[in-house]
């Protein structure tokens, strides 16, 4: 196992970016449609497509998802990744036509000193283009896609991704960008909250301080005491290879949200638009009850784990004023 979304067979990862921009778009590729669905959280999220996704609708299963930078004009992403398909002969068809079926969401990353003056068109469509072209098994952490913009309220934020098997051997992988108008570590130290889910060191090995201070606890946000709206968000992706059914999906998305809380704090505030995907390949079967209970437990450590990769793997934007990184100011471990 790699440790990251791609231990899913079956599943690609693609990132394109722009530094001058100061951001990116990432996309997650299916060898075949998958079943899906979403849940949201936060008080402010952008989504594309997000109807394909609802429980009383007919579409079953998804050619793609995307993740990308540049608030409501990196909706244009979505366009991107269905070109892309699309030349591939991917998609829904009927008689002559084919529609590749995408879903995904957008993260604030305008003010983070990138050069967002772009002209009349942005350029997301064609990053969304490219981050499809790209999409392979293997992909970079940290300020990589989507996450390349991203910040958290004290440290950069970024893209991480982590795996895990339960005890019957059904894969699950989580991806997230992580842009909280909260923080991912404890006070203004170097542990992450997610600490008690840390597989093998993989986000540095602090684990949690020995005592808790009222200091530690007090609310950091991006802004300040008067945080500006729509500036954040967090999304992750979830995938699997159990065989699931629309409605097991969704409820899996619903559990695996709560890795945000073990990782974020504050978490799906009212300015955050946070967003889960749910994605089953449908390969290993699974009991519905105490099968997908374990499965989802699992998908919810798997994406706090995601979240603190992101962040332990950033890097500074070289910007003025910029928030530094994670090992900028604490190491490597």
């Amino acid at each position: 196992m790699k440790n990251l979304l791609t231990d899913v067979a079956g599943v690609t990862v693609g990132h394109a970016h722009d530094p001058k921009v100061a951001s990116g778009t990432t996309a997650v590729l299916f060898d075949r449609p998958v079943v899906a669905a979403m849940d949201v959280r936060g008080g402010g999220a952008g989504i594309h497509d997000a109807v394909l996704l609802d429980l009383v609708n007919t579409v079953e299963a998804i050619d793609g998802l995307v993740l990308s930078g540049g608030s409501a004009h990196g909706l244009a992403a979505g366009g991107g990744v269905q070109a892309y398909l699309a030349e591939q002969g991917r998609g829904f068809r009927l008689r002559e036509a084919i529609v590749p079926l995408v879903s995904g969401a957008i993260l604030f990353d305008l003010l983070n000193g990138g050069d967002k003056a772009w002209g009349r068109f942005s350029p997301y469509r064609d990053l969304g283009y490219a981050a499809a072209a790209a999409a392979s098994t293997d992909f970079a952490l940290g300020t990589a896609g989507a996450g390349f913009g991203a910040t958290t309220a004290t440290l950069k934020g970024g893209l991480g991704s982590a795996s895990a098997r339960t005890a019957q051997g059904v894969t699950v992988a989580a991806l997230a960008v992580v842009n909280p108008v909260g923080s991912t570590v404890v006070g203004d130290g170097p542990w992450f909250w997610a600490a008690p889910f840390e597989v093998g060191g993989e986000f540095g090995g602090r684990g949690l301080p020995q005592t808790f201070t009222p200091a530690m606890l007090q609310n950091r946000l991006k802004g300040g005491v008067y945080p500006a709206a729509g500036e954040n968000t967090t999304l992750a992706i979830v995938v699997t290879d159990a065989k699931l059914d629309k409605a097991q999906t969704k409820r899996l998305a619903i559990i695996a949200q709560t890795g945000f809380a073990r990782a974020i704090y504050p978490v799906h505030a009212p300015l955050d638009g946070d967003v889960v995907f749910a994605a089953a390949t449908g390969v290993a079967p699974i009991e519905p009850l105490t099968g997908l209970t374990e499965l989802g437990s699992l998908a919810a450590n798997v994406i706090a784990r995601a979240i603190a990769r992101g962040v332990y793997e950033a890097t500074a934007l070289p910007f003025t004023g910029a928030l530094p990184a994670w090992k900028d100011r604490f190491g490597t471990g």
